[in-house]
């Protein structure tokens, strides 16, 4: 089973990342104080540790997870290719709408990453809410079939 390894927001574009330990989840703003949460289909970004690792480990670097700038974080959660499906976290559904494609602010920050990101949709997917509720650090998070 797979957890909620952190949760982060960000009051505006290119500002500072604030690590939080729980935060509410809805339908209209996406993680709650989040700049980019409002309704569609990048309400909620999640990146995978697995997948962060790979990107480092091609760089030869261990990097803070929080420079990809996703909202949440996940442990050994297969995300390649996964469009239409759900992530559940606690109460909280997200639906994947595609992958996270990595913007030129991963290269202004460490050289080679938007490129290692680029592999295997690394830079994790894009979720609109389906379902609000509250999230916490620790959460069991699972993947399905929309169709479950």
């Amino acid at each position: 089973m797979s957890r909620l390894l952190s949760i982060a927001v960000r009051e505006r574009k290119r500002g500072p990342m604030e690590l939080l330990d729980s935060a509410s989840v809805t339908l209209n703003k996406g993680v709650e104080n989040d700049f980019r949460g409002k309704p569609g289909n990048r309400q909620v970004t999640v990146l995978s540790k697995k997948a962060w690792r790979a990107a480092c480990d091609e760089l030869n670097l261990t990097l803070d997870w929080s420079i990809r700038r996703s909202n949440l974080l996940v442990d050994e959660l297969e995300l390649y290719i996964s469009s239409g499906k759900i992530i559940k976290i606690g109460e909280v559904e997200l639906q994947i709408t595609r992958e996270t494609d990595p913007c030129e602010r991963m290269e202004e920050t460490v050289p080679g990453l938007f490129n290692a990101l680029t592999k295997e949709w690394r830079g994790g997917v894009c979720c609109r809410v389906v379902r609000e509720g509250e999230i916490k650090v620790g959460d069991e998070v699972e993947i399905y079939e929309h169709n479950k």
